[in-house]
């Protein structure tokens, strides 16, 4: 009789738990297919990663009450289902692969296959406890773009590698004129991608804002704009962080590690480090003067842009806080 009432009264609460708690559900990404699961729950499904799919996805999500979702980036095969179901009114949270790999890590998972990653991803989701805004659907089709931009930086300096190591004439101007040609596209890329930006007030607004910092070329304040949405929004830790430009402790016991950056968004953090090697000897005295310090004091060359990318990066952020252009250079 005792059990049974407890039974009963655990039941309950059970419902009412149940009722208050946010279900979360998993997506596993593939070119062609998605697998989803629903967190604490045995229900799977899958639908193709196409338009049609994602509908019928948001249809089946939204009939059993799903209010967060998670998937994993996957090379760009998620924006689109992302895209549909942040549209649809679903809070979509996108996981980068060291995090889903991690959370596996520590439950002792090792079976691996999509239906189990699904659910994988589902537990991640709701384990979740600081969830950021989506990002402004407009950056989407500009971040592609930028993309574009960069890959074609890549394969000119692919060309001016093999042009230097080549010794045959013939093949050299070949290599040249490929050259120009990558070259006068990724000048009209940058002006088409630039015009684009320049057709919202707020975002070119923002842009010049940001070009305003001695060093910060136009393209870089692209960069900025377009992977750093936060920028303006954040302390200058979390900046830093965000662009894998924070310098974290590697101590144990008795053991005192080298400081070094780990993490964050890999393209922009190239973006600022190649803005800053420009920047710290020649356009911003403030990291003129942060470079010569460092470098007197011992510290390695590369060591000391990384510190000047990260100022560079502050400054640009205190910038957007403020909502006036760069006047004089703060102290260092």
């Amino acid at each position: 009789m005792v059990e049974g009432t407890v039974g009963s009264h655990h039941k309950e609460g059970s419902r009412k738990m149940r009722k208050h708690t946010m279900i979360c559900a998993g997506i596993d990404t593939g070119k062609r297919k998605l697998d989803v699961a629903v967190e604490a729950s045995s229900e799977h499904h899958q639908v193709q990663n196409t338009p049609d799919g994602h509908a019928a996805l948001s249809r089946w999500l939204r009939q059993r009450g799903v209010e967060r979702i998670g998937i994993e980036a996957s090379g760009g095969y998620e924006q689109t289902v992302v895209a549909r179901l942040r549209q649809d009114g679903f809070v979509v949270i996108v996981f980068q692969p060291a995090q889903v790999r991690a959370y596996a890590k520590f439950r002792l998972q090792r079976a691996k296959n999509d239906k189990i990653d699904a659910a994988l991803i589902a537990a991640c989701t709701a384990a979740t406890k600081t969830i950021r805004a989506a990002p402004d659907p407009r950056l989407a089709p500009f971040a592609a773009h930028l993309t574009l931009i960069e890959q074609l930086t890549e394969d000119i300096a692919h060309l001016e590698t093999r042009q230097e190591t080549c010794r045959d004439e013939r093949i050299r101007r070949i290599w040249k004129n490929e050259m120009a040609r990558l070259g006068a596209l990724l000048k009209a890329e940058l002006a088409s991608l630039v015009a684009a930006i320049r057709q919202h007030p707020d975002l070119s607004d923002r842009l010049d804002l940001i070009a305003s910092v001695p060093g910060v070329g136009l393209r870089t304040a692209v960069a900025i704009l377009v992977r750093m949405p936060e920028i303006g929004q954040l302390s200058r830790e979390q900046a830093a962080a965000l662009a894998g430009l924070a310098p974290y402790d590697d101590d144990s016991g008795d053991r005192i590690g080298a400081r070094h950056i780990d993490g964050g968004r890999e393209r922009l953090r190239g973006s600022l480090y190649r803005a800053a090697l420009a920047a710290s000897f020649r356009w911003n005295p403030a990291l003129i003067a942060l470079y010569r310090r460092l470098t007197d004091a011992g510290k390695p060359h590369k060591v000391a842009l990384v510190a000047c990318a990260r100022k560079m990066l502050v400054f640009v952020n205190t910038v957007v806080q403020r909502g006036t252009p760069w006047i004089t250079c703060p102290a260092v």
